[in-house]
């Protein structure tokens, strides 16, 4: 299925928007889950660092270590599962469930897209 150019755009903007809202996700739990400042900053780097770094090298549309496609949906279930899981730790349990859903359903159709794009050879 090809997005409209409008919801395309949408979509892509949308994906970028979870992508950092996952990140931001992730500091703030990290700072959430220890009472020693010095923990507390080590986990809130390291956790969105730790995402980054995964995501740019095997989820990112310019990954440095290209998967197949299952290998991609898994990367971005872990990024956006480790949110969501987050969020839910954070006690916002329906604001994980929210994340949760917004995520998978633009991934959804993000993928949808771009492989009726690769189909159509665009």
């Amino acid at each position: 299925m090809k997005l409209p150019g409008p919801l395309h755009v949408f979509n892509e903007g949308l994906a970028f928007l979870l992508e950092l809202a996952a990140l931001a996700v992730l500091a703030w739990w990290g700072w959430d889950a220890a009472d020693n400042v010095a923990l507390r900053l080590l986990l809130a780097v390291s956790a969105p660092a730790v995402a980054a770094v995964t995501w740019g090298l095997f989820a990112a549309p310019k990954a440095r270590i290209p998967l197949p496609l299952p290998g991609v949906l898994a990367v971005k279930a872990l990024v956006f599962g480790a949110a969501a899981l987050a969020l839910h730790a954070l006690d916002h349990p329906s604001a994980a469930l929210a994340f949760a859903v917004v995520a998978l359903l633009n991934t959804a159709l993000a993928t949808a897209d771009r492989q009726a794009a690769m189909r159509r050879g665009a």
